[in-house]
Formats: structure tokens, C-alpha cells, sequence
């Protein structure tokens, strides 16, 4: 294959992209705007731009003669990515409109309840004094984001009007438009999930749903710290969940690519799509599906393909192989990583990939958002019952140590 993939971001979710585009031929050159990113020594070219910059990403697209453009794990680059796209009339996962409502929290959760979708109460604000002016009238517990981060970046929830002040202004802070949105808190109903989906041929062909675990005793108990599959949610709920989630295509013309998809059921026993972005997700969900289906279903290369106008071939619904742990290592403090200390044969047994970010010795910082993350273990079970007994008292089969 001689062609060339612009890939958006240079962190190390981006490696199995790259490894990907060259298992098919395809030249990779990948783009930000800090040279020093990991994923940039195994690319074949790079160029310095901001991936926020619509114009300057179409001029990198122009620069390398981009075949297709992913922004395929860095969520701040997909906008510009359809833009580019648009301009170029290269393949992408919609228009320049649809992303772009896609990516932004207001738009987004605006499209939802204008087209019957459940959808949480929301309210958005441009500054805390906007926010306090109708502090008393606000039903709480709230949580309140920025409209356009990722990562659980710049989250928190509040429970009362006290609260929001602090919490707007923290907001705001990774806000690039500005704005922050603070929405009706929807008490999960057992675990959401967040994970990957697939559009082929304007049909969501391969969606997987995961149990999206979280650690309490964190800095930012909203930054998802582990992952489950098959997941907990309900059939009827992902039944219901797929079909909107079509729906949702439907109306706004999707193509061929990978979605990010985050859903739950709330107490109120309704189930929501949460986000449902035109990317790969960030903690490694796309390679925890293949693990998870003994290789069957690979988005990486699917998504890909779909990038470079190439032919996906049938992606089907996920039919799991065992019962799949992935854990996010992360510490409660800032410290120094000091390794991991498994039980006796239960790395050799269950361990079915460690992946480490840091060397023993390394400065790792408290988990307050997704970057903070400094590894990846993915864990597999022959049986439930193996998994729930993990999940009950994980620190019985692993510890990662930081002091």
C-alpha cells in the first residue's frame, strides 16, 4: 500500500495505530506540537503543529499528502481532524458538523434532548458568577465539566451550593472555549461502561460494553482506573443502548470508523449515552477487545482502514473469550514507582499483557485524570467467579507499590 496516514497526537496510545498502518504498507506521519512525544520515534515523519488548530492540521494533511487523518486516542484533535478531512475529501467518521457536535458537551447533550434521547438536566456556564447566580436553584448533586476535555479532566461533583463555585472554576480551567457544563449527577445504576464501537457502512456493526471501574480513594474518583468485560450492564439495556446509538448515526450521517462510547443506566432505570466520540478511546479499551476476543475483533486495524479508504471487511458483535481485567496502574499519592508485587503465580497464570510507562525509580503523580496513569495490566479469568473474587479484594492478587 503506498499511502500515507496523518495521525493526530503522539502519546503511546497511538503505537498500535502505527503498528497497524505499517503491517499494511502505509507511511505514518504523526503530529502535535510537543517534538518530545513517545510515539513520534516510531513514526516515519513528523510535524510540528497544534492539533486544536483546524487550518494548521489541514496544512499538515496538505504538507505530507495525507491520505486519511485519525485522531484516533487524542480526543483534542478529532475536530480538526474532520475539518481536514472535509477540506481535503478524505475519509472520516462524519462531517465537520457532526464531529464537531459530537465533541462539544453543549451541542452534544443539546442534539440528545432535542431528538427524544434520554438526557441529563444540564446548565452551562461561562463563569463561576453565571453559576452563582442560579447556585440556589439548581437540583443538586451536579457534576461539572468542561464542554470540550477529556479524561475526566477538570471534573467534579457537587452536592449543594457551597460546592459550586469551586468546582465551576475548576472547570473552566481546562476548558479551551471557555465554557463549563454542570449537569444532573445521574447515580449509576451498577457500573457504566466505556468502551469501543465500530460504523460500517452507516450501521454501528461491532458496539462492546465494558464495566468502568473507579477508585475511590483517588485524588479524582471520576477518572476510570479499570475496566471489566464482558460488562455488567443489563441485555435489555445494551439491546436498547445499540439501537440508539444507530439512531444517532442515522441522524447525523456517521461513516466507516471507531467510536468512543460511554453509557449507563441511572437509578432512574433508564439507560444514556454519555459521550460518543468519533475516536479510539484512551485507556487501551480498542486492544482490551482484541485480548478480550482472542484477536477476532481488531478496531485498531479495522479503524485504520477505514482511514485510508480500505475496505473493513464485517465486524460483527463481540463474542468474549474468558472473562478480561484491565487494570490502570495509578497511585493514590505522589511517590516514586517502586514496581509491582503480584501473588505467587498469578502473574504467570492470569497476566495476559503488563505494559509499564515508567521505570522503577520514576516520579509517578496522584491519579487526578487519565494521564496520570503510568501502565496497563490486562487480566484474564477462565470463570465470574474468578473475576468477582479479584474485584473484592484486587490487592490480595496485585499491589503496585509507590512510596
Amino acid at each position: 500500500m503506498n499511502k500515507t496516514l496523518l495521525l493526530l497526537g503522539g502519546a503511546r496510545y497511538a503505537l498500535p495505530v502505527i503498528d497497524a498502518a505499517h503491517e499494511l504498507g502505509a507511511k505514518v506521519v504523526t503530529c502535535d506540537y510537543l517534538p518530545s512525544n513517545y510515539a513520534h520515534s516510531f513514526s516515519d515523519q513528523y510535524i510540528n503543529a497544534s492539533i486544536v488548530d483546524n487550518e494548521a492540521v489541514l496544512a499538515a494533511a496538505k504538507e505530507c499528502r495525507a491520505d486519511g487523518i485519525m485522531s484516533f486516542a487524542a480526543d483534542p484533535g478529532v475536530v480538526a481532524a474532520s475539518y481536514a478531512a472535509e477540506k481535503l475529501g478524505l475519509p472520516f467518521q462524519g462531517s465537520y458538523e457532526a464531529v464537531s457536535i459530537l465533541q462539544d458537551k453543549e451541542r452534544y447533550r443539546a442534539f440528545l434532548r432535542d431528538n427524544g434521547f434520554n438526557c441529563p438536566e444540564l446548565h452551562i456556564y461561562s463563569s463561576f458568577e453565571e453559576a452563582m447566580a442560579e447556585a440556589d436553584s439548581i437540583a443538586y448533586p451536579v457534576i461539572a465539566k468542561p464542554v470540550d476535555a477529556a479524561g475526566s479532566k477538570g471534573c467534579s461533583r457537587v452536592d449543594n451550593p457551597d460546592g459550586l463555585r469551586k468546582a465551576v472554576e475548576y472547570a473552566l480551567k481546562f476548558s479551551r472555549g471557555g465554557r463549563c457544563i454542570v449537569e444532573q449527577f445521574l447515580e449509576k445504576k451498577g457500573d457504566s461502561s466505556d468502551a469501543d464501537g465500530f460504523v460500517s457502512g452507516g450501521k454501528f456493526s461491532c458496539v462492546s460494553f465494558s464495566s468502568q471501574l473507579f477508585d475511590p480513594a483517588v485524588p479524582n474518583p471520576y477518572t476510570p482506573a479499570a475496566y471489566v468485560m464482558p460488562a455488567s450492564l443489563p441485555d435489555w439495556a445494551q439491546a436498547e443502548l445499540v439501537s440508539e446509538l444507530q439512531r444517532l448515526s442515522d441522524l447525523l450521517g456517521l461513516r466507516d470508523g471507531v467510536f468512543n462510547i460511554e453509557t449507563r443506566v441511572a437509578t432512574d432505570g433508564n439507560a444514556y449515552i454519555m459521550e460518543s466520540s468519533p475516536r479510539g478511546g484512551g485507556n487501551r479499551l480498542c486492544e482490551m477487545l482484541k485480548h478480550a476476543t482472542a484477536g477476532k475483533t481488531d478496531l485498531v486495524m479495522a479503524a485504520v482502514k477505514a482511514a485510508l479508504g480500505e475496505p473493513v471487511g464485517e465486524l460483527p458483535m463481540p463474542v468474549y473469550d474468558g472473562f478480561w481485567y484491565q487494570q490502570m496502574l495509578h497511585s493514590d499519592h505522589d511517590g516514586t514507582f517502586m514496581g509491582i508485587e503480584y501473588a505467587p503465580g498469578f502473574k504467570e497464570t492470569h497476566v495476559a499483557e503488563e505494559q509499564l510507562w515508567v521505570d522503577l525509580g520514576d516520579k509517578v503523580e496522584a491519579f487526578a485524570a487519565a494521564n496520570h496513569a503510568f501502565g496497563s495490566v490486562f487480566i484474564r479469568f477462565d470463570s465470574q467467579n474468578d473475576l468477582d473474587a479479584f474485584r473484592a479484594f484486587p490487592k490480595d492478587y496485585m499491589r503496585v507499590k509507590v512510596c
